[in-house]
């Protein structure tokens, strides 16, 4: 009788684990029922326990893409779904392996199978296990080594170590090497949190801003509001501009007008003359219009008032900013909110104040985005974003989870300003200050703005920066291994 209800269980514990509630712990428990409900029963049966799990987990968590797309909800979370599904046949195929291998090979599943929803079908690396910790800093801090993907693979193990020590009888030694990994994780995380590099004396520092404009959604791209959207842009820049910051950071798509339209001009005049009257550097969210192609971009404007470079969003939303497989499945289109926009072509490094790199809007669930920028001479990362499409919902901390960790695995701070969600500075080791936010603590659908000192790392490349998803290599090593030799086992 209570077997049918322990997926609906892990759904409910892991969706937790991703809520705004700061409720991480959950995430190391979460899959030991699902984990239960898949001892018995048919390859087919495995695959409909995990894909429930899926449906029940996805429809928790992103429920709140409902403001945006009712069908693309739909049709996303069956997608997502399969994944699960997915685990599920893998677990069933492993049964007949000892304790010992399944400590390794499950685990290491999982992540193969989050790393293969990061990427195919354009990729959506939305609450990945590890993502859940963002908040946990002492586990956090292998992302420096491993990615993202270390730390869901230990949160899985933890979860697959105490499931089968209650189940399987799991063998004192293989407890003790998964005990010993955590251990040796949270050792190394508390190593990196007392270093103190802020201290060096060669460090260079550049004083940043950012503004918060909380515009509401529909009134973003109404016209007869453009003026006071304009507006209260001016007043809030030149409110933070007495902190003497030497760049100010607008959020994504901030400025109500298009970027190369011809009436635009008069709005644009406005904000060339504000930076050149402040003697700022400004970024500006736009999106651009070049040759009757738009873009979803970063404009910078320098000190002087002169716009000097712009960077065009590289990886674009499906169904958000382009629909995929339109061409074959011409219904799709009813589900995308706004019309195409086009990828842009080139990792664009800003010099001033110092080098950096711009992910606009979900780039920061990307690794390999901002990886890149660094390898690029990026010192510092830019995340300029508009959650406000989701309302008031666990959205903005589930995608300010993404940033904490690019700062992590790149050891260097990420200044994020959001139109609505959570704007705010994030340190090298996952650490956020300064927040906008208000009396209460509240950081989303609040107007505000925040400016902070911050160092460019000296830390050097970390061990991820350089070689990348290594640690998905291993992952896969572990899988083949363990199958070649429970089949040389058997024989």
């Amino acid at each position: 009788m209570i077997r049918p209800i322990l997926p609906i269980l892990s759904a409910v514990l892991l969706s937790l684990a991703f809520s705004s509630f700061n409720l991480w712990v959950f995430a190391w428990l979460g899959l030991i029922p699902l984990l239960i409900s898949l001892e018995r029963g048919t390859l087919l049966r495995s695959f409909i326990n995990a894909y429930i799990c899926g449906i029940i987990f996805w429809s928790l968590t992103i429920y709140w893409l409902i403001h945006v797309t009712l069908l693309g909800q739909v049709v996303l979370i069956l997608y997502l779904a399969v994944y699960f599904g997915a685990f599920g046949c893998l677990v069933y195929l492993s049964r007949s392996y000892s304790s010992g291998f399944l400590l390794f090979f499950i685990p290491s599943s999982w992540v193969l199978l989050e790393y293969a929803r990061g990427y195919l079908f354009t990729g959506f690396p939305w609450a990945l296990l590890g993502l859940s910790q963002y908040r946990n800093l002492l586990v956090i801090q292998i992302a420096d080594i491993t990615g993202i993907w270390g730390i869901s693979f230990l949160v899985a193990l933890i979860n697959v170590g105490f499931y089968l020590a209650w189940r399987k009888s799991l063998k004192v030694k293989a407890l003790c090497v998964c005990l010993c990994l955590l251990l040796l994780s949270l050792g190394y995380g508390f190593y990196k949190l007392r270093l103190k590099p802020e201290l060096r004396s060669d460090n260079q520092w550049c004083k940043v801003s950012i503004v918060q404009g909380n515009i509401p959604q529909d009134l973003k791209w109404d016209k007869p509001s453009a003026a006071g959207i304009l507006d209260t842009y001016k007043k809030l820049t030149r409110a933070v501009a007495q902190d003497g910051s030497s760049l100010i950071i607008w959020p994504e798509a901030s400025v109500p007008v298009i970027w190369g339209d011809e009436d635009a001009a008069m709005e644009f005049n406005q904000v060339f003359s504000l930076a050149s009257q402040l003697n700022t550097n400004l970024l500006l969210g736009v999106v651009s219009r070049f040759g009757g192609t738009y873009f979803n971009s970063a404009l910078f404007i320098n000190n002087l008032g002169e716009p000097e470079k712009i960077y065009n969003k590289l990886h674009l939303v499906p169904f958000g900013e382009f629909v995929p497989f339109k061409d074959t499945f011409p219904f799709l289109q009813s589900i995308a909110p706004i019309g195409d926009i086009e990828p842009g072509k080139e990792y664009t490094i800003f010099d001033q104040p110092d080098n950096f790199g711009v992910l606009i809007c979900f780039e920061d669930l990307f690794p390999e985005l901002s990886r890149e920028f660094v390898k690029r001479g990026a010192r510092f990362l830019v995340n300029i974003t508009n959650d406000a499409w989701y309302k008031e919902s666990s959205a903005p901390y589930q995608h300010f989870a993404a940033s904490v960790f690019r700062a992590v695995e790149n050891r260097l701070y990420l200044v994020r300003s959001a139109n609505t969600g959570i704007s705010g500075f994030i340190d090298p080791f996952g650490r956020p200050s300064s927040m906008v936010q208000d009396y209460s603590g509240r950081s989303s659908f609040i107007r505000g703005y925040s400016s902070k000192n911050i160092y460019l790392s000296s830390l050097g490349r970390t061990i991820y920066n350089r070689y990348g998803d290594w640690f998905i290599l291993f992952c896969l090593l572990i899988d083949g291994w363990v199958v070649v030799f429970s089949l040389r086992k058997r024989k």
